[in-house]
């Protein structure tokens, strides 16, 4: 585990992890739902979603060894997966809608898969290819306080920034995912072709 600490590689995981999570471009899932009357916990959501995506990022690497992939080869695959994911954001193409028609709403859709899904997943064995532990984890601790704000103040923030706002965001960090993944694929398909 390297411990280093980088205010440039912070910046770039965060934004990674910020784009992934994408909680701008969940603002209307989470508008819609509070305009259902569907509840969830703002403060439940963020802080599981933080603990299950931590205990991802220190045992994923274990579970990878037990099917003899290095982190490596999972940052490729996991790079294709973050182009994909940036296309969808990007293009505006959605593959699946989560909804729950009854009850709380905190587990599934809001923690599962919107904020700790199969996307963040891939992206934190990712990163560790590229940034050091403490920098993953100082990044992914920053997004969920954001998370944690945007959920308590998911009417404010729809009022201030309009949908037009959303969709600006949305589109702005999927062309910079775009171009994180691309850096991600080319910098660990050379290591693994070099050896």
């Amino acid at each position: 585990m390297n411990w280093t600490f980088n205010i440039k590689d912070f910046a770039s995981a965060f934004i990674v992890l910020f784009a992934i999570i994408d909680v701008s471009g969940s603002l209307p899932i989470f508008v819609d739902l509070k305009n259902r009357k569907k509840s969830f916990s703002p403060l439940k959501a963020s802080f599981f979603s933080f603990l299950i995506l931590l205990v991802f990022f220190f045992v994923g690497e274990g579970v990878l060894r037990l099917f003899n992939v290095d982190v490596s080869s999972f940052a490729v695959a996991g790079s294709l997966v973050l182009f994909v994911i940036a296309c969808e954001m990007t293009f505006g193409v959605e593959i699946i809608k989560m909804d729950n028609p009854s009850g709380s709403v905190t587990v599934v859709p809001v923690i599962f898969p919107l904020l700790a899904g199969p996307g963040a997943f891939t992206a934190l064995l990712s990163l560790k290819a590229e940034y050091s532990s403490l920098e993953i984890i100082l990044a992914l601790l920053l997004n969920m306080i954001i998370v944690f704000v945007v959920l308590r103040k998911v009417h404010l923030i729809e009022k201030l920034i309009g949908q037009g706002g959303i969709y600006v965001l949305r589109k702005f960090f999927g062309i910079i995912l775009l171009a994180i993944s691309v850096k991600l694929f080319m910098g660990n398909i050379t290591f693994l072709l070099g050896n």
